[in-house]
């Protein structure tokens, strides 16, 4: 996975329904949230890494699969991971990786957050 793969990343998540971007944590950090909950954190640094939000069981599954999945950056250990920017990583591994954490994210904000993320959104999460 390349810097511009990455960053193309970055660009998936920021198209998700009521996706917002800040840098909390540096200018080397795009962070996105869905209902003011993180959901991605995509690091810009050179070759870069995501974290990401994931069931417990799916990810010890993950770090125990790949080389490149570790334990959530700065994060719970058992709720987060960290995808570091790998060859062996696909894209669509990666989208994938975003979409689960998002929905997770999401369906955990409030019913009324959740009705209005989807009221507002211009089409598919």
């Amino acid at each position: 996975m390349t810097r511009r793969e990455i960053d193309e990343l970055g660009q998936w998540c920021a198209r998700k329904h009521g996706a917002t971007r800040d840098n909390t944590f540096g200018p080397q950090t795009d962070v996105y949230r869905v209902g003011e909950k993180i959901f991605a954190m995509v690091n810009l640094d050179d070759p870069g890494f995501i974290t990401l939000k994931a069931d417990p069981d799916d990810a010890l599954a993950l770090r125990q699969q790949h080389e490149f999945i570790r334990p959530g950056y700065y994060m719970n250990k058992r709720h987060w991971i960290t995808v570091d920017a790998h060859p062996d990583l696909s894209p669509d591994e990666a989208r994938e990786l975003i979409d689960d954490s998002y929905r997770l994210v999401f369906g955990s904000l409030t019913k009324a957050k959740g009705d209005r993320i989807v009221s507002e959104a211009p089409g598919p999460a």
